[in-house]
């Protein structure tokens, strides 16, 4: 009873994956949550290999899918009596403009708006534990990033450098956002930035495209193994020193301080409204 549960997000490969078998090896009951069963299965027993452990589970999640995210949290729930830890690592990069199965823009749809209803849905097992622990991945590339207020679904001049940053700008107001609705709570939410690292995230997830390219991009030195890359956020899902810690951005396991234009009130209020509309919730968070 008295053991840690974490969910990581896109446990399949990469981050996901190194992040869910560092936590088990710290002993946490890890459930990966993974979009395609089959390549989850491999990653489920590669991480039991690795580990030992008999406390890692794999359950199925389309961060694409409204009512993929639904059934996951409703099935965690009656399953689980609390969470500890909810990493939201899974990412999407897309090379050419998607949509979602819910018809929102790919890297918009999974990278922010599919952990922003996951996180919402599992706030009742979070507040369960003693002190619970939401940990978004962002990335450096907020730097660049645009909050499109009329058009958040980039309809009209898509590129993969405007979708991503403005996905990732979204993955740090949300934190801001929530840490702030949240004050008082069990709960610290933080955000990071891993540093380049050369997983798979810029491969399209039905067709393959990209998988070339990204063989090539972990090729190159300067950028970091899947393990380095997952360090901080181990760090803020594990560690004791950032206890209280919330609404704060890392990078290399230290608090950074952000651009303006991430800490814009009016801007943060408005994509925390619209998300709660276009995931169907309401505005004010459960009490």
């Amino acid at each position: 009873m008295n053991t840690k549960i974490a969910i990581v997000t896109g446990a399949n490969s990469g981050m996901g994956l190194a992040t869910s078998i560092e936590l088990a090896l710290q002993g946490y009951h890890v459930v990966m949550a993974c979009r395609n069963e089959e390549r989850g299965r491999i990653a489920l027993d590669e991480a039991i290999t690795a580990t030992g452990s008999k406390q890692i589970e794999l359950m199925k999640l389309d961060l694409g899918s409204l009512h993929s995210i639904r059934n996951f949290a409703a099935q965690f729930m009656d399953t689980h009596s609390k969470l500890d830890v909810l990493i939201n690592n899974a990412g999407v990069v897309c090379l050419k403009r998607e949509e979602t199965s819910d018809g929102f823009e790919m890297t918009l749809g999974v990278n922010h708006l599919g952990h922003y209803l996951l996180t919402r849905l599992l706030i009742p097992a979070l507040k369960a534990a003693t002190q619970a622990r939401v940990i978004n991945v962002s990335s450096g590339a907020y730097k660049a990033g645009k909050i499109h207020l009329e058009d958040p679904n980039l309809t009209k001049r898509y590129n993969v450098i405007k979708s991503y940053s403005q996905s990732k700008l979204a993955n740090i107001m949300f934190t801001r956002e929530l840490a702030e609705r949240l004050d008082g709570t069990n709960i610290t939410v933080n955000a990071l930035h891993p540093g380049a690292v050369g997983t798979n995230i810029g491969i399209n997830r039905t067709t393959g495209f990209g998988t070339a390219i990204m063989a090539v991009v972990r090729k190159i030195p300067s950028f970091l193994t899947p393990e380095e890359g997952a360090r901080t956020a181990i760090y803020l899902a594990i560690h004791p020193e950032v206890n209280g810690i919330t609404g704060e951005y890392f990078y290399q396991q230290e608090i950074q301080e952000l651009k303006p234009h991430a800490m814009d009130k009016s801007v943060s209020n408005f994509l925390w409204s619209w998300s709660a509309e276009q995931t169907g919730l309401p505005e004010e968070l459960v009490k």
